[in-house]
């Protein structure tokens, strides 16, 4: 089985619990403002890598990822454009007894029976699915990313029934996704949901821009500055009020 891989990181530390062995894969629906890896987003490129080949390398840091309690997430892009190539990658982790976990945007989730499929038998071999809610409201959302959030919230309720494991994410921009009202709406839906292990609020930073200078595409926050402390500590008190975490 072959995936389209945009980069690994051997060694990450903040996409999962413990030390991750952390892989980017190529393409992506959504065209996010803030989006760091915008040369993602290209469906079809990328390096072609042979889940024996990814397990093979995986293998030398084993000791490290094990001993900190880590495993492997795979990140993007969307990891669920490729989900037959995630499900036979996560085979092999489970047989070495890994972590598994999945970052995603839930862009590409459909109700369409086919894909239900795919994504059921996937889940099976997945031990935790960092889940990133770019914006509850849904104007907003598709100014933000492109796309409306309509099948992303769907997506959140189906790991909640499938009783999958999340943590949900939020990138706090200033003038975009801070809105206190939307705030508060947003940790209404998170705490309608009994999957989530944890919540993250995510500032806001500029370390991508240069990949849209170099892809010869205009940076639509040029001007925005990263969020204050306070901010964020403001932001993760609304999302969690009514929120109980799960404790496994």
């Amino acid at each position: 089985m072959i995936g389209n891989i945009h980069s690994i990181e051997s060694f990450g530390t903040v996409d999962g619990p413990g030390i991750r062995y952390v892989i980017f894969t190529q393409g992506c629906l959504l065209r996010c403002q803030f989006c760091h890896n915008a040369d993602t987003w290209e469906i079809g490129s990328g390096k072609q890598m042979a889940v024996s080949e990814i397990i093979e390398e995986l293998k030398t840091y084993l000791p490290f990822i094990q001993a900190s309690g880590g495993g492997i997430t795979v990140s993007g892009g969307e990891p669920l454009l490729q989900i037959p190539f995630l499900t036979a990658l996560f085979k092999e982790c489970k047989k070495l007894g890994i972590h598994t976990a999945i970052d995603s945007s839930g862009g590409c989730y459909s109700t369409a029976p086919h894909f239900q499929e795919q994504l059921k038998e996937l889940l099976i071999y997945t031990d935790l699915v960092l889940l990133d809610l770019k914006h509850i409201d849904r104007k907003k959302h598709i100014k933000l990313t492109g796309m409306g959030n309509e099948h992303i919230l769907e997506f959140a309720k189906f790991l909640d029934q499938h009783d999958t494991p999340v943590w949900v994410r939020h990138v706090l921009v200033p003038g975009v996704t801070d809105d206190l009202t939307d705030l508060q709406e947003l940790g209404n839906f998170i705490g309608q949901l009994t999957n989530v292990l944890k919540v993250e609020v995510l500032p806001y930073h500029k370390l991508g821009v240069y990949k849209w200078e170099a892809l010869g595409l205009e940076y639509p926050l040029k001007g925005v500055e990263p969020p204050r402390e306070e901010s964020v500590v403001k932001a993760l008190s609304l999302l969690t009020s009514k929120v109980v975490l799960r404790r496994d």
